[in-house]
């Protein structure tokens, strides 16, 4: 068993935790993914994408708790400005991604989905 419960209710980052990030350098177009899990509803979760879209030299950067793609801001820039394309994820329940209003949600099945 995954431990995933579909029913446990999800919210979004809220929107007004973000305000001004823009002038702290985090100046991104936010992308969600939708997770697949068969019938199951589950979080959505937050990347940023920036540099060229087709290049063969891509950079995963992957954060550790209790961060998001905010720390990165200022190497996706750099990355992206020498043709690299920087890609940048938010786990759930962290940054932009979709956060469960449950802490029992959290485990490792969960974060491994991502």
């Amino acid at each position: 068993s995954s431990g995933i419960n579909a029913e446990w209710p999800l919210r979004p980052g809220p929107e007004e935790s973000f305000v001004g990030l823009q002038s702290l350098g985090y100046t991104f177009t936010p992308n969600f993914l939708e997770l697949c899990g068969g019938n199951l509803h589950l979080p959505r979760v937050h990347y940023v994408d920036e540099g060229p879209p087709n290049s063969d030299r891509v950079i995963l950067l992957i954060h550790g708790e209790p961060t998001w793609s905010f720390l990165y801001r200022f190497m996706i820039k750099s990355l992206a400005s020498n043709g690299y394309r920087v890609i940048a994820l938010d786990f759930i329940g962290f940054g932009k991604s979709d956060k469960y209003t449950s802490l029992d949600m959290y485990t490792h099945d969960l974060h491994t989905l991502t």
